[in-house]
């Protein structure tokens, strides 16, 4: 209203040779994104919500009615995901810090938000790639494996010690030179193996065949390795699981990229289901649908 009225006055002075200046829209970030929306909430009329990067404005009651696909929601436009602060991530990655907080409310403080876009250097096609449902969705199946593997970043190493001996594969013939027990799993993939540790490394510019241990002594070091197997790695499925999300395969590819050998076809689908339902969770926190083939 604001604005019709200065665009009738602005017409009006035209008319007898006065110039106006119309305010014009901000070049600046869009408006921070408010609280995710959620299918379980009930939103009265006036409440707002955040879904698939916009703001949405509950116009009545609704519940379970997904912004965009009902008229009860009107489009406040695109938002920003500072996480409410009303200033853009610095690190422009798709997860504020505030919704990784939110994802991960008893994580340990090793694991740092810092860290991890740190991290995000390494590989920058990782959540970058596609449409901005394409980059939440990639996100958060990442952070939604990551969560299963750790314990909602609670694990910084393997607690099974029994296994530490197990991962020092002799035949190669670099061997083990941080010592038969020294290549645990470690950090948010829970990295493990001589094999792996030097591959990553390698890839990286880190020496982890000679210094394993960088991984849990170093955030920024441990999500790196964590990003290394997620874009480069096939593991046990036939695809990189970057590759799974970004190609529209499905959240159930990354799961056999990672442990499918132990877990996919009915081996184990009690793990297949955590690792969905953690994925569920953050693609709402993110304001994204979960796109298809769930499983594997």
């Amino acid at each position: 209203m604001l604005r019709k009225l200065l665009t009738l006055m602005a017409a009006l002075c035209t008319a007898v040779g006065i110039a106006v200046l119309l305010p014009t829209a901000s070049a600046g970030a869009a408006p921070a994104c408010v609280g995710a929306w959620s299918s379980g909430s009930v939103y009265t009329g006036g409440m707002t919500a955040s879904y698939n990067g916009h703001n949405w404005y509950a116009k009545w009651w609704t519940q379970n009615e997904r912004p965009g696909t009902t008229d009860v929601w009107r489009d406040e436009g695109v938002c920003g995901t500072d996480g409410g602060g009303g200033t853009p991530d610095p690190s422009g990655f798709v997860v504020s810090e505030a919704q990784f907080n939110q994802m991960f409310p008893n994580r340990n403080p090793f694991y740092t938000y810092a860290g991890l876009t740190a991290a995000l250097k390494s590989y920058p096609a990782f959540a970058t790639t596609g449409g901005e449902t394409v980059k939440r969705q990639e996100a958060a199946a990442f952070l939604a494996n990551v969560s299963h593997e750790t314990g909602g970043l609670v694990h910084i190493v393997e607690q099974n010690t029994a296994n530490y001996p197990h991962y020092c594969d002799a035949t190669q013939p670099y061997g083990c030179p941080a010592g038969q027990a020294a290549y645990y799993g470690r950090g948010p993939i829970q990295l493990s193996w001589n094999f792996n540790y030097k591959a990553a490394g390698e890839a990286l510019g880190i020496d982890l065949l000679n210094n394993p241990w960088r991984v849990e002594r170093e955030p920024a070091v441990a999500m790196m390795t964590g990003l290394w197997y997620w874009n480069t790695q096939n593991g046990p499925g036939t695809m990189t699981a970057h590759n799974a999300m970004v190609n529209g395969a499905g959240f159930g590819q990354t799961i056999r990229s990672i442990n499918g050998s132990l877990e996919c076809d009915g081996r184990n689908p009690a793990q297949v289901q955590s690792r969905v339902a953690k994925y569920q969770q953050f693609t709402q926190i993110l304001g994204v649908p979960t796109g298809a083939n769930l499983y594997c």
